[in-house]
Order: structure tokens, then sequence, then C-alpha cells
């Protein structure tokens, strides 16, 4: 366990705040809503003033829910240094799932963006005493009576309290060992239920310990956050880690479209940048491909020598529209597409991927670009984290179950969901099928709950097959499900690509045949597709763009 001083959670930030006072913390993006880390000290020492009123105790629950920006960390931070667990709700939830997680967690407390509270209703929640806006922490909705609640007044007590200013020699939170909880994280997985994960301050702690160790967050460091805070991902690196430090973040508080988030790369000019396999893969298939398949250039491409000069020249393209002056990129959240990493891998591109998931705050292995192999999810983190392959096949394929620092106390209220995913020995089941070689690099095939089954008992992993099938012509996305003992792949067309080729439905439909063929040809007999199937739009996803798959496991049928 974490048990010296400086790896306690809650001090981490106490020195953080002191060591770094007047240097800037946090930035709303595209605003002059800039932060340092006392003006930021002194906002968290007035919510601690506001949550003593709404009479908060001691690891009492309170929710927030909104897009990232500057308000959402101070009000977690104020949340974990006063003594009290947080509740991130994902902005993408729908009204239903968000009023549930506000009961079924108990919070008192619920700061939320305007919009959303528009869809919901204080009468209709159990616990909550007061709701909050994020814009400017105006109350929205009341159940207490008889005393101020209200933002100005906070303030006014705050001026009282310390009339000579606030200084770094006026912090003082809360003595919370790491075995304490820091938060309970509501999933939003691939299989359409949503379970309370339970972070202890000590996995928090764990994560800091390691990205402060290694040099991946230092004072100064520039961090863009795009990811959901109330995702672990973003929240544990691009937050977490970075204010640890010392470091700069910018919270993008929009959709995170490519153009956006080149734009905010160019201006900030992240050191290291936190992502998801879409960005680069779009980043890849729009900018680079177009380039790389012209006649001219894929001749030389096929020349060596003359080839390491046109992909320098890519290379320096993609580190120039990343900001310039990053030093790695990790990709996390879903497996990266192999043609994408082959090529990024070939240019010598600093980037790695890494594995984690809720239940480990998420954290479980990594390498920094330099060690990374290829296909691989890197090492386990060291000295944190531990792992081994249950049941393997003669592939070395197995469960992959873990333990550690990083890992989750349970579910929240749900005892049957938390044994079922421990072992009697208490390893972490995590779903997801793997190998860790004789170097000690893991190595993820797919999901346990979606692998399927060929005709005599073969394991299938769709993943690889849609990875293959989504680099082909006129191709977005896919997904392959079964139906009656045949694979069928469902294509989100690549509609701006077809309408600027003007092709008719029967030339897509023809062009969607092939793909299926050369597709085949990739395959083992027992991983054929039998057919392709168009479908409309986009597929839903979770926050960390995985595929919402229980949503469409009957659609091939006719």
């Amino acid at each position: 366990m974490l048990t010296d001083l400086q790896d306690n959670f809650i001090h981490m930030y106490e020195t953080s705040f002191k060591n770094h006072w007047d240097m800037e913390a946090i930035t709303d993006y595209g605003t002059t809503n800039t932060l340092t880390y006392g003006q930021m000290a002194a906002q968290i020492a007035r919510l601690h003033v506001l949550l003593k009123q709404c009479g908060v105790r001691r690891n009492d629950k309170i929710a927030v829910m909104g897009r990232n920006n500057c308000n959402w960390v101070m009000v977690y931070l104020a949340t974990v240094t006063y003594g009290a667990i947080i509740v991130p709700i994902l902005q993408d939830f729908k009204p239903n799932d968000a009023l549930h997680i506000v009961n079924h967690s108990e919070s008192k407390l619920l700061f939320i963006t305007d919009l959303i509270w528009e869809g919901l209703d204080i009468e209709q929640m159990d616990n909550i005493k007061v709701v909050y806006s994020l814009a400017d922490f105006k109350v929205l909705a009341t159940r207490i009576t008889g005393k101020p609640v209200t933002w100005e007044w906070a303030q006014e007590a705050f001026q009282q309290k310390y009339p000579k200013g606030y200084t770094a020699a006026d912090i003082q939170y809360a003595d919370r060992p790491n075995k304490e909880v820091a938060s309970i994280n509501y999933t939003s997985g691939t299989t359409g239920f949503s379970k309370g994960v339970v972070t202890p301050l000590n996995a928090l702690a764990g994560h800091n310990k390691y990205f402060l160790a290694t040099g991946k967050v230092f004072p100064g460091s520039r961090h863009v956050a795009f990811l959901p805070l109330a995702h672990s991902y973003g929240c544990a690196v691009d937050f977490l880690g970075n204010l640890a430090a010392g470091g700069h973040t910018y919270f993008i508080g929009r959709t995170p479209s490519p153009k956006i988030l080149l734009q905010a790369f160019a201006e900030v000019k992240p050191t290291l940048i936190i992502s998801v396999p879409l960005i680069l893969e779009k980043i890849y298939k729009k900018q680079i491909v177009p380039q790389i398949t012209k006649k001219p250039i894929s001749w030389v491409l096929k020349v060596p020598y003359l080839d390491e000069v046109v992909l320098s020249k890519i290379r320096q393209q993609l580190m120039d529209a990343f900001g310039g002056e990053f030093f790695q990129i990790i990709i996390g959240g879903a497996p990266l597409n192999a043609e994408v990493e082959q090529f990024l891998t070939r240019i010598k591109f600093p980037f790695s991927v890494g594995y984690g998931m809720t239940e480990c705050a998420p954290l479980v292995s990594y390498s920094f670009w330099h060690d990374w192999k290829p296909g691989s999810c890197g090492k386990l983190i060291p000295g944190l984290m531990d792992a081994r392959i249950d049941h393997p096949n003669k592939d070395g394929v197995g469960e992959i179950q873990v333990r550690g620092e990083h890992v989750m106390l349970g579910y929240y209220k749900n005892e049957e969901a938390t044994n079922e995913t421990f072992t009697k020995d208490r390893w972490l089941k995590t779903g997801d099928l793997g190998l860790i070689d004789e170097d000690g690099y893991l190595y993820i095939k797919g999901r346990n709950k979606t692998m399927l089954l060929g005709p005599s008992g073969q394991n299938i992993y769709p993943e690889e097959i849609e990875a293959k099938l989504n680099n082909m012509p006129y191709v977005m996305e896919s997904l392959v499900i079964q139906h009656n003992d045949h694979l069928v792949a469902l294509v989100c067309p690549d509609y701006d690509m077809i309408d600027s080729m003007h092709l008719t439905k029967e030339q897509v439909d023809e062009a969607m045949e092939e793909n299926r063929k050369n597709l085949n040809a990739q395959l083992a007999d027992y991983e054929q597709i039998n057919k392709v199937k168009l479908y409309p739009h986009e597929f839903e996803k979770t926050p960390k763009k995985s595929i919402k798959r229980f949503l469409y496991t009957s659609m091939a049928e006719d």
C-alpha cells in the first residue's frame, strides 16, 4: 500500500498549491478565464465554506455533471479535500440515468450545467439539498430553509474568515488516509449496465506517484483536456496528475472535433497528449491516406532511402499539427486501428498504446514510446499493478485478471456484481481477453463478452475483423455481429467520400461487396463475413468512443 506521507493523495495537492502558488494552473480554453494555483486554492476554500453551511459531512456524496471547465475541477478538488466523496456524472447520460445516479449514490449536493438541469427536477431527487450551477455557482434549486446557501453569502463568509486575504499558509485540508473513498464513478460501458465504481484515494495517489516519478507531468507541463473529466482516463492524467505536478491544463468545453483540437494544440503546444484512437484514426484517414495513395508518392514509398525523405516530411507535418512540443501521445480507451498503428510506427511517431479500465482508475499498463512494442498495451505499471491470464488457450489467450494499488474497492451498493467481478483470491476479472509475452508486454485480443464462437467452437474476436474492414474504401466504421451461425458486418459508410465521388447506391453496394471479398481473403474460414449491411449513421458510443455493441445485436436480421 502507499503509506509514505509524501504519497498521500490529499497532501499532494496541499504541496502543489503551496509550491506553485503564482503559476497558472487551469484555463477554460477559448476564454480569458485562467486561474493560478493560489487563486484556485482560494476558490476551493470558498467552496469549503459553502459545503459546511449546507451541512455536508465527512464521506457525504457530492455529484457534478457538465462539460469540462474550471469550476468542474474546483468542485472535484473541494469535495475530496473537504473529506467528502465526489460523484462525477458523464454529461452524455440521459436525464433518467442522471437521476438514477444521483439517487443511487445518495448525493447531498449537485453541481450541474444549466442546460442539463432543465431536464431534471429536485423533487425527484431523494437526498439532494441544493443544486448549484456549474457556470457561476448560483442556486438552481434548494430544500434548505432558514439559512443562506448562496455563493454570494459564501464569498462574504470567506472574507470574514480571512480578513487579511487567503495565503498558502492557510491551506489545511482534511486528514484523509488513502484507504478512504475518493469517488464513485458510474460506468458507461458497451454492455448497457451502469455500476458505481468505488475508487479509493489510494488508486489516484498511485497514478500521481507514477506520472510524477517518470516525469510525464512536471511544473509548467501543458495539457489540453478534451476527454470527459467524468471519465477516469482524462481525469487521472490531464487533471489530477498535471495539477499535482504544477502543470497548466486547458479545458475544452465543447465537442472536441478534430478541427477544434488541432487549433487548441497549435495554440497551447501541449507537452503530453492523452487521446482515444478515434482522433488519430480520423487524422490519418483524412489527411495522410490521400497523400500516400497518390501515384508519385505511393511509388516513392516503395523505393529505399527515397521513402525515408517522404515519411520524414509526413512525420513533421503530424508533429506540427499536434503543437510540435509534445514528447508523446498516449492512446487509451479502445484499440488503435492496426493499419494506423503500423504507419505511425514506420514514421517513428512518438506514441504508444496503454490499457486501463474505470475499475482501475484507470491505468493498468503502459510503456514509453521508445520501449513500447507495436501491437501491445505496454507493460504493467511497475510496483503498482500485477496481472495474470486465467485459463489460457493454446495461444496463451485468456481473461486478463489484475490486482494492485489502482484497483477499486467494489461496486457501490452492489455486492452481487462486486463478488462476480473479483475472484475468491481477490483478483479483478477485467472481462478482457489477452496474453502476456515473454518480455512482460500485455496484448489485448478482445472483450470476453463480445467474443463470438465459430462453427466448431473457434474463438472469433470481432474487434480484429472490424479493424481490417475499417481500412477499406468508403467505410467510416463497422460492427461485426453474429446471426444464425453467420457473421454479418454492419457498416456506416463514409458519406463525405461517397458524395465527393458522386457514387450511386448501386455503386456503393458493389464497393461493399468488393470489400467483403477482399476482407474474407484476409480471414480464416471460420471468420468469413457472410453479408455486409449498411447502417445509416454513426453507431452510438460511450464517452471513450467505444461502440455500444449491445444496441445492435439483433440488427443482422433482415
